[in-house]
This record gives C-alpha cells, sequence and structure tokens, in this order.
C-alpha cells in the first residue's frame, strides 16, 4: 500500500510535518509512505491554468496523489481555517479527478479548543472533491511542540500509538474495498 502523507504547513520545525514523520516511522510493514513535498513550491492557482499542460509542481502533485492508495494530511489552523497554502494546493485538485474516491483522513495535532476552523473547512473541501473520508482514521492528536525532538520526530510514546492506530484503520479501510 502506497499512503501519501500532506502536510498544510510550510514551517521548517511544523508540528504537522513532524506527525506526518512519525508516520512514516510508525507504519506498519507493506505501508509505502511518502512525504509530499510540494506545498511551497506551487505556484497560486488560476483556473486559466488548469488544463494540459499543467505548470510542473502541480502535474507532479496529481501523479502522486493518482499513484497513492490513500492520504493522509495534517494541517495547522491559521485564523480560523486552512492556511492560504494549503488552501492552494487543494484549489489545484478541483479541476482533476485524482483524488476523487481516494480514501482520506487527517490528523489535527493542535491544542484542545483549536484547529476546528481548519478541519471543518477541510471536510467541506474534501467533500468538494469527492475524496472518500475514512472517518474512524480522523483524529484530534494534541502535540506539544517540546514533544518534537531536533531531528524532527515525535517522542511522545502515546502520540506514537495514536498515529499507528490511525494508520491501522486507514490500511484496513484500503484493504476492505472492493477492487475497481
Amino acid at each position: 500500500m502506497r499512503l501519501l502523507l500532506v502536510s498544510g504547513s510550510t514551517r521548517g520545525a511544523s508540528t504537522n510535518t513532524a506527525a506526518l514523520r512519525t508516520a512514516q516511522e510508525v507504519a506498519p510493514p507493506g505501508v509505502d509512505t511518502v512525504l509530499d513535498q510540494s506545498l511551497s513550491v506551487l505556484p497560486a492557482f488560476n483556473p486559466d491554468d488548469d488544463h494540459d499542460p499543467l505548470p510542473a509542481p502541480v502535474a507532479a502533485l496529481r501523479k502522486e496523489i493518482a499513484a497513492a492508495d490513500a492520504l493522509l494530511i495534517c494541517t495547522p489552523e491559521y485564523a480560523g481555517t486552512l492556511p492560504g497554502s494549503f488552501k492552494n494546493l487543494l484549489d489545484w485538485l478541483v479541476g482533476g479527478t485524482e483524488i476523487a474516491a481516494k480514501p482520506t483522513a487527517w490528523i489535527n495535532v493542535a491544542a484542545p479548543g483549536r484547529g476546528g476552523g481548519a478541519h471543518d473547512t477541510l471536510a467541506t473541501v474534501l467533500g468538494y472533491v469527492t475524496a472518500d473520508i475514512v472517518t474512524a482514521a480522523c483524529r484530534r492528536l494534541p502535540l506539544a511542540r517540546q514533544s518534537v525532538a531536533p531531528g524532527g520526530e515525535v517522542t511522545d510514546p502515546a502520540f506514537r500509538e495514536g498515529v499507528a492506530e490511525i494508520l491501522a484503520w486507514i490500511t484496513a479501510y484500503v484493504a476492505d474495498r472492493p477492487a475497481g
């Protein structure tokens, strides 16, 4: 199984990206994880440019999504909603079909009481592009910045266990889907 990990943060020391690196570390055997690195290189979305040939970073993103069996997203919240750069990434997916029916889940690592606006907006956009939301795998796992080691990995055992449970839900969901 190929799992594409998509961070909604451009911050170098992002807890969102650290959560996804943790997913790479705790992924079960047989799960190939790929951490998407396109967020900061995507051009601003313009519907006039959403045709072949696509801008190279957009074509690469869509190819990665098409090649994935499932997606796991972790994004911060800015000003009560998704960060603009991440919304830009999602906007580039509207004109394609790569994410349609693709099993997709997210981790919300925001502190308690925060992150709800990003979660709600993400659910709306993913519904619009007809992603297959793996509801049981969508979780709130608050992550304190001090739990992220200097190398970017999360050291908290409970957090790592929570991410492993999310991956178990996603892999089971993908395995149980009818071939098609």
